[in-house]
């Protein structure tokens, strides 16, 4: 389990609670009005906003919501919206790098709850530039392990541009340079090969193991970081191994 992939993809599968659900909805919401405010509200000319409805849909996000969200974004029936992207470096319990990307209309009140969120969970605030070096953009792509082979999603997706594919706790993991991302997701759909997600990401050069005390000490972070409806995606470079998953596992 490599720890560069969204939380929500990562940990492991529990109960999803209302509240969190619902901060989930608030999330995808906001990147689809983000990627119709960039670039328009058609679907086809907009692979960007494409994705992030697909994502949506996934999450049982109810169409009503989706269609206001692209409204909205691109300024149909007079309503706008203005965010700001922020990313924040910094460091979890035993080291551990983070990367916090957060999607704010209030860029104090944005610091303030990272901090927060950072300082009463054993995390520290980094200065610009001294973990970002270890993180590299990436298209991340994840397709769906149910009937599909690591050779299938090799053939569809190496033609096309990807760099990388990896067992992945849902399936596969494709990695891309971020220009890739679309003829890829495109490449696997026509061979027939359902995605979860094609984001890009920050993913790390090096990964580090870390054991199940630190790795229960990281996800309390990474959970207090995103009740944050500012924060969007928190990125790691923590991984674990067979043994520390299953001892995770057992907690539950």
């Amino acid at each position: 389990m490599s720890g560069h992939s969204k939380w929500a993809t990562t940990k492991h599968k529990k109960a999803v609670i209302d509240s969190r659900r619902a901060k989930s909805f608030a999330k995808l919401i906001k990147n689809i009005e983000v990627a119709a405010k960039l670039g328009g509200a058609d679907l086809s000319g907009n692979p960007t906003l494409y994705d992030a409805v697909q994502k949506a849909k996934k999450t049982s996000v109810p169409n009503d919501n989706i269609d206001r969200a692209i409204k909205r974004g691109a300024g149909i029936g007079g309503e706008a919206v203005e965010y700001t992207t922020i990313v924040y470096e910094g460091y979890g319990p035993n080291g551990v790098a983070l990367m916090i990307e957060c999607l704010t209309d209030n860029k104090n009140r944005a610091a303030a709850e990272v901090r927060t969120a950072l300082s009463r969970n054993g995390g520290t605030l980094a200065d610009p530039g001294s973990v970002a070096y270890n993180f590299h953009r990436k298209g991340v792509i994840v397709v769906s392990g149910e009937g599909t082979t690591e050779d299938d999603v090799m053939m569809a997706a190496l033609e096309a541009g990807a760099e990388e594919i990896e067992p992945h706790a849902q399936g596969f993991e494709v990695l891309t340079e971020p220009s890739d991302l679309v003829p890829v997701r495109k490449a696997l759909q026509d061979a027939g090969l359902d995605y979860e997600s094609a984001d890009v990401e920050f993913v790390p050069s090096l990964k580090v193991e870390i054991d199940a005390d630190t790795a229960r000490k990281v996800f309390r972070l990474i959970d207090a970081l995103e009740d944050s409806d500012d924060v969007q995606n928190v990125f790691s470079n923590f991984d674990l191994t067979a043994d520390v998953q299953a001892e995770l596992e057992n907690d539950e």
